[in-house]
């Protein structure tokens, strides 16, 4: 079985898109029942053999704005040819923005029994479009995520399959129209997101002198998609409900990181230590910091949410989503209604003094361990066999 793997949500920089990918390509990668080929969008033409059961082939596409890596692949002729090259089995797309179409245009001509699946790794109607009109245009953001809905089921109006991975979003999918779908929850290395990689030295850094100085951690996209303009504005709230000023460590990158700079040199106890690619690294940090914040809304499944729970964080997240289901199913941490800076003060206070701190805390760990990478991609390879077995 082939299997071609394409989507321009994927960044050398990415987050919860990137892992997911990096963790289907070690997957695959020595196999010898069946082969990934990752389409990548790049700079330049050229083709990697990892290992028998994994090529990755770079295609150059147009860079897009903004303080990311983000590239759009978007001709049907670059992947006409790289269809005809490997005639997959299977073809999955990642991303819904013309995408899908460019695959089915080039797959009618160049592979046109190959079988085509979507992962929604976005919810894009709520997320950028819904949203985008919210609060200023409430009565426009109806229609206009309506209108986004449309454009999805028109996208991928002859996909044999669209693979989520949280409950909630594949009910409000199939409400919408979107179907079929399969759900697919995805995976956390529970070995290396452990609370045992906690570094006592890095606990004192940032605990700078106050035992009781609560440290939080921000490992995601800087942008307001994922809470970071709420959080700062929380902030000075919040260090009055604690009677100190708490340490918020944050990595990652986006269109906020000049923001996110000065407010480093306001106060303190809030840092910035850039885009973290080393995973030891990330685990060592995630497992030092007490709390763990997912404030978006709109998260498909939260690869970071469950690596903090893996880690043993105390979750403070949004009331909706992903973020909502594991907190809920875990016990492990309060789930409140993103975008309100004091609602979010007063929740992370109310979690950090709960005598279930410790528990929550147990619970997270207990949780995260349900999910594997491993059983996440020999599901998701059964699901694959299944529609050829359907198709003869």
């Amino acid at each position: 079985m082939i299997i071609i793997d394409i989507n321009n949500f994927w960044s050398p920089s990415g987050g919860g898109v990137r892992r997911y990918h990096l963790e289907k390509m070690d997957f695959y990668q020595n196999r010898t029942d069946a082969q990934l080929v990752f389409i990548t969008p790049s700079t330049k033409y050229y083709t990697e053999v990892k290992g028998p059961g994994l090529i990755i082939e770079h295609v150059p596409a147009p860079k897009l704005m903004g303080n990311w890596d983000y590239r759009f692949i978007w001709r049907p002729d670059v992947l006409y040819r790289l269809l005809k090259k490997h005639q997959p089995d299977i073809i999955e797309v990642g991303s819904p923005y013309w995408l899908p179409t460019a695959v089915q245009m080039a797959r009618a001509f160049a592979s046109p029994k190959s079988k085509l699946v979507g992962f929604w790794h976005a919810d894009f109607p709520v997320t950028y479009v819904r949203r985008a009109f919210l609060p200023k245009f409430q009565i426009l953001s109806s229609g206009a995520e309506s209108a986004a809905w449309l454009y999805a089921r028109w996208e991928f109006r002859s996909y044999n399959s669209i693979l989520v991975s949280s409950k909630l979003v594949q009910q409000r999918m199939e409400k919408r129209g979107l179907s079929p779908t399969q759900y697919l929850p995805l995976g956390v290395d529970a070995d290396l997101f452990h609370p045992d990689k906690k570094d006592d030295s890095l606990v004192q850094k940032y605990k700078a002198g106050l035992p009781e100085r609560l440290t939080m951690f921000f490992p995601h996209r800087l942008s307001e998609e994922k809470g970071l303009l709420t959080l700062l504005e929380a902030y000075p709230m919040l260090c009055k409900l604690l009677n100190h000023e708490p340490a918020i460590i944050f990595a990652g990158q986006g269109n906020y990181e000049d923001l996110l700079k000065s407010a480093t040199q306001k106060h303190e106890h809030i840092h910035f230590l850039g885009f973290i690619e080393d995973k030891d690294e990330m685990a060592r940090l995630t497992a030092s910091f007490e709390m763990g914040l997912a404030m978006s809304g709109w998260e498909t499944f939260g690869l970071s949410i469950l690596e903090a729970m893996a880690s043993g964080q105390v979750l403070v997240g949004a009331d909706t989503g992903a973020a909502l289901e594991h907190i809920e199913a875990a016990e492990s941490g309060l789930a409140i209604a993103p975008g309100n800076a004091k609602v979010l003060a007063e929740a992370i206070a109310q979690a950090y003094k709960s005598p279930q701190f410790a528990q929550w805390s147990k619970n997270a760990r207990l949780y995260a361990e349900k999910f594997d990478w491993e059983d996440c991609f020999v599901k998701q390879k059964q699901k694959y066999q299944s529609m050829l077995v359907t198709e003869n």
